[in-house]
């Protein structure tokens, strides 16, 4: 029968709030109007729609859903004991069942669709989502592994089997407050995949089109979450064949590498007179060696462009690239020729897969990381988690980043008026801009900074790429 530790929740629930001003518009973002209730109708029971709280400093909203137990012992027949389908812990603790539900009541939203506030649909908000009774197999660690490098805060207690007998000990349930800044379409994402996850378990037949769910729901941010085969298995009810067919197509990345590659030749043919890229891996292991850094990330590796002259640095002890294309990084490791490499070099470096907006613990304890023109790939919103991840999490002595300088542009001959360097690049900085944003992010973190000019200076643009250093400690 339903746990003691669950007498007190009448439903299976999920609160989602915000203090994004105004709050209200939460309700344009769930596309469930914050002023009446609804209810629709599922294959197992019913789910409501409320607002407990809608002002415009907070606003929440309460997905409740109602498992009709006989309606799901006739779906699922006997189970080990009589009673066992009609009376269980289904319709009360957060599991497949809520994940689909989220996935019928807030599709539209999952879609990241928002006709009204699109641009705030788009946006990195303040969100918390509560659950108060979430069936974790593997208790809290498990939680922290699954949503710490999605960058939420986690509150997480556990329930007594019954609080009016402390000495029948703990529950496997807890419950939980995650709580960060987040597009709503993420944050229902990441419920969605992961509640089964940490329930480890489903409701429904798992076959080859939960591989195409998975994919589609995790693609953005699965591929490169380190706990992404975890993952994978329990989503697909451990099934080896489904998870490396899963964990295959989540490394897929032929056709980006290949448009990837285009483009690099595209830039290069605007930079190539002036030996950028030369100039700035001369430049960026300058600065390591003066930072005293003997182990040293490349995050967002790609090619394996810096990897290659740090090796040929005899201070450098050890040389970790991370990127979140699989096929990066096999090109990377050609690059390298990591298979005839002798003994000593070859443990010198790794290649990781990872994404860098997600905290990652492997990370952790570096003297030093390069971020190498790899922040204007970035969508806008993500730059909070990528400061978090790298800046709050990771923590090296030292960070040395790189990105164009938009206001030089003009001065290239093969760039048309009004064109990115990169057709990948989701914006390019000022010289102001950058400054602004590594201001905030070393007065947030703990960091002091200095921006630089890396190539010929000109007079009213400055240098086409921009360097920042950053060091932990005051100035």
């Amino acid at each position: 029968m339903p746990p003691h530790c669950l007498r007190h929740t009448a439903r299976m629930l999920l609160e989602i709030a915000t203090t994004h001003r105004p709050a209200t518009d939460l309700g344009y973002l769930l596309h469930k109007n914050p002023q009446r209730a609804q209810t629709v109708d599922l294959s197992f029971g019913r789910a409501h729609v409320v607002y407990p709280e809608a002002r415009e400093d907070r606003c929440t909203a309460a997905l409740l859903v109602d498992v009709d137990p006989v309606a799901l012992a006739r779906r699922r027949g006997r189970g080990d004991f009589a009673l066992q389908p009609y009376v269980n812990d289904r319709p009360y603790a957060a599991s497949s069942f809520l994940s689909v539900a989220i996935g019928k009541v807030f599709g539209t939203a999952l879609s990241g669709r928002s006709k009204e506030r699109q641009q705030l649909a788009e946006t990195a908000i303040p969100l918390t989502a509560r659950l108060p009774a979430v069936p974790v197999r593997g208790g809290r660690e498990v939680l922290e592994r699954l949503f710490a490098p999605l960058g939420y805060e986690l509150t997480a207690r556990v329930l007594p089997l019954d609080p009016a007998w402390p000495q029948w000990g703990d529950s496997p349930y807890l419950a939980v407050e995650l709580a960060g800044r987040a597009r709503v379409r993420d944050l229902l994402e990441h419920l969605t995949v992961l509640l089964p996850v940490l329930d480890d378990d489903k409701h429904y037949w798992v076959g080859a089109d939960e591989v195409d769910k998975l994919v589609r729901r995790g693609g953005e941010w699965l591929a490169g979450h380190p706990e992404r085969e975890l993952i994978a298995q329990r989503s697909l009810r451990h099934d080896r064949r489904l998870t490396r067919e899963a964990l295959a197509r989540l490394s897929e990345d032929t056709d980006l590498d290949a448009a990837d590659e285009l483009t690099d030749v595209e830039e290069e043919a605007v930079e190539g007179p002036l030996s950028l890229a030369a100039q700035r891996i001369a430049t960026v292991v300058e600065v390591l060696r003066d930072a005293g850094a003997r182990t040293v990330l490349d995050l967002g590796c790609g090619p394996g462009r810096l990897l290659r002259a740090l090796l040929a640095e005899p201070w450098v002890t050890r040389a970790v690239g991370v990127d979140v294309a699989y096929g990066a990084l096999q090109f990377a490791a050609r690059r390298l020729h990591l298979d005839t490499l002798p003994a000593r070099q070859r443990e010198r470096v790794e290649l990781w897969q990872g994404s860098l907006t997600y905290r990652d613990r492997r990370l952790e304890g570096f003297d030093a990381a390069a971020v190498v023109e790899v922040v204007e790939h970035l969508d806008p919103p993500r730059l909070g988690a990528f400061a978090g991840a790298v800046f709050g999490a990771a923590r090296p002595r030292t960070v040395v980043l790189t990105t164009p300088n938009v206001e030089y542009n003009p001065r290239f001959a093969g760039l048309p008026a009004g064109r990115l360097r990169h057709r990948d690049h989701r914006f390019e900085w000022t010289r102001a801009q950058l400054t602004d944003w590594a201001g905030g992010v070393a007065e947030r973190h703990g960091y002091t900074v200095r921006v630089a000019g890396i190539g010929p200076q000109d007079p009213e643009v400055g240098a086409p790429t921009q360097l920042a250093v950053f060091t932990q400690g005051p100035a």
